[in-house]
């Protein structure tokens, strides 16, 4: 007895003393990435059920949790993000020019502060939630969480289009975009994307006009430190987050990619995913460009391979995160990738940096290139991919597949409903749940007792009918018992 607790009383220290460690290293980030909030699994095109390490499709989005989204309705107009220590103003006022948002910005007085600015393109994108959809021109629902913020649609009586509501950052492009336009870029809470969006019309060279939700607090936020570690890696201090340094050297399909990911063994690390969008974002550096530095919009301290883009430039890839992206007449068929080199289009038969590099746009998951959009986006589909590591990850877990998490602290979520939408007897018999329950079980894919928006199968104001209280889900108190009468339909709304 005596000699295992020898033994054990110094293991137990050096356990003690690595957990302090690493909260003392997790209290000193200053630049936390917000989790997208994805908890639903996709191949090429649609739903399916959660793949197992070694099957297709594993190591996509769904499958890792960073820092989930957590906010605060201080009740004075303002939120508090509890995650990033930013605190934003809750409801956008009318569109506004570039500068008439910094002259807003300097006077504003909000909950009892005056040192409101205008938000970095860092800082705006850490509210992008990835559990938005959107069907081209058309809104279905928004990128944000509308429970505490409100995101207006464009204005169709002004001859605007629904995803015509883009919120503009204080970030200007340091190149050029379109033909020779100064632009800022903005995030699209409506479509999902981050763009490069010209100042001045470049009809009339009047000023254009966007949304602005004005931002405080943590001027850290968005700042990165990082650090090579002599084996292939870097680690960024500010988000805990430890990267490859050099690229995959070839572009690859989405599904690709993940493989590449998840196999990759490197500084005697094998945990190594996909980023996803966020964390991909959170490496850009906003100040570097092919046109301005000669470079991708990276820290010089990682390694990019060169390429050759469709104008015949020398250029910088699009890299893939593991983040789909639901846009279209088949939302899970494209994923999120950020261009670390020109944000190439294809308009009046010229092929130009259309939004900027740094942009985030989707590409399909597998096909063929081609040129598509209002600004004829370039679709590679074959994109490079930069592995990430770290931050305090937590690999979703299946617990009925009796696999182990290869991370340490795997969280369980119950996964009980088969991909057919019913139950599992005692006997691995297939039975139909009733009733509201039946209605939660069938539909509920993340495990989480309730339905989303994404997660229902009817049209979106049936969905609005049911959710009472309001906030983005059906519980079974809110489920319908049944399908609906024939030829009933609850009034449209939009949150």
């Amino acid at each position: 007895m005596k000699i295992a607790q020898v033994v054990l009383i110094p293991a137990l220290l050096v356990s003690l003393y690595a957990y302090a460690e690493g909260k003392q290293q997790e209290s000193s980030l200053t630049y936390r990435v917000v989790d997208t909030g994805v908890a639903i699994f996709y191949d090429n095109t649609s739903v399916i059920p959660m793949p197992a390490p070694d099957e297709k499709y594993f190591g996509q989005d769904a499958h890792y949790q960073i820092n989930r989204p957590s906010y605060t309705d201080n009740g004075d107009g303002t939120i508090t993000d509890n995650v990033t220590a930013l605190m934003w103003q809750k409801v956008m006022g009318e569109k506004l020019s570039y500068q008439e948002a910094f002259q807003k910005a300097k006077n504003i007085e909000l909950g009892g502060y005056d040192d409101w600015r205008i938000p970095s393109i860092k800082e705006l994108y850490s509210l992008i939630q990835f559990t938005g959809s959107v069907k081209g021109q058309r809104a279905v629902d928004p990128f944000i969480d509308t429970k505490y913020f409100n995101q207006p649609l464009g204005n169709s009586g002004m001859g605007e289009r629904e995803i015509d509501a883009q919120t503009w950052s204080a970030t200007e492009y340091v190149g050029r975009t379109m033909r020779n336009d100064e632009t800022v870029f903005g995030v699209n809470f409506v479509d999902g994307r981050i763009k490069g969006y010209p100042k001045y019309n470049p009809r009339t060279h009047e000023p254009n006009k966007m949304y602005f939700r004005f931002v405080r607090g943590n001027d850290a936020y968005g700042k990165n430190s990082f650090v090579g570690n002599g084996n292939g890696m870097i680690s960024d201090s500010a988000t805990g987050l430890m990267w490859q340094q050099s690229d995959s050297n070839k572009g690859m399909n989405w599904e690709d990619a993940l493989k590449y990911a998840e196999s990759l063994n490197l500084g005697g690390h094998e945990d190594w995913r996909l980023p996803n969008a966020k964390e991909l974002q959170s490496i850009v550096d906003y100040t570097r460009s092919p046109g301005t530095t000669g470079s991708p919009a990276s820290n010089p301290i990682f390694q990019t391979t060169s390429i050759v883009n469709e104008a015949g430039e020398e250029d910088y890839p699009y890299f893939w995160s593991s983040t789909t992206h639901l846009d279209g007449p088949v939302p899970g068929a494209n994923a999120v990738y950020i261009a670390f080199g020109r944000a190439l289009g294809k308009m009046h038969g010229k092929i130009m940096d259309v939004h900027g590099s740094g942009a985030q746009r989707s590409d399909p998951k597998t096909g063929s290139p081609m040129s598509r959009g209002p600004q004829g986006d370039m679709l590679r589909v074959k994109n490079y991919v930069r592995c990430v590591r770290g931050d305090s990850v937590k690999l979703t877990k299946d617990t009925s597949s009796g696999i182990k998490s290869k991370y340490p602290d795997s969280v369980k979520i119950n996964r009980a409903v088969n991909p057919e939408g019913v139950q599992r007897g005692s006997k691995g018999k297939l039975s139909p749940l009733p009733g509201r329950r039946g209605f939660v079980k069938r539909l509920d894919r993340d495990g989480d007792g309730k339905v989303s928006r994404i997660e229902f199968d009817g049209p979106k104001d049936r969905f609005v009918y049911h959710d009472k209280n309001n906030d983005g889900y059906l519980t079974e108190n809110e489920a319908p018992k049944g399908p609906p009468p024939s030829g009933s339909r609850p009034p449209r709304s939009y949150k």
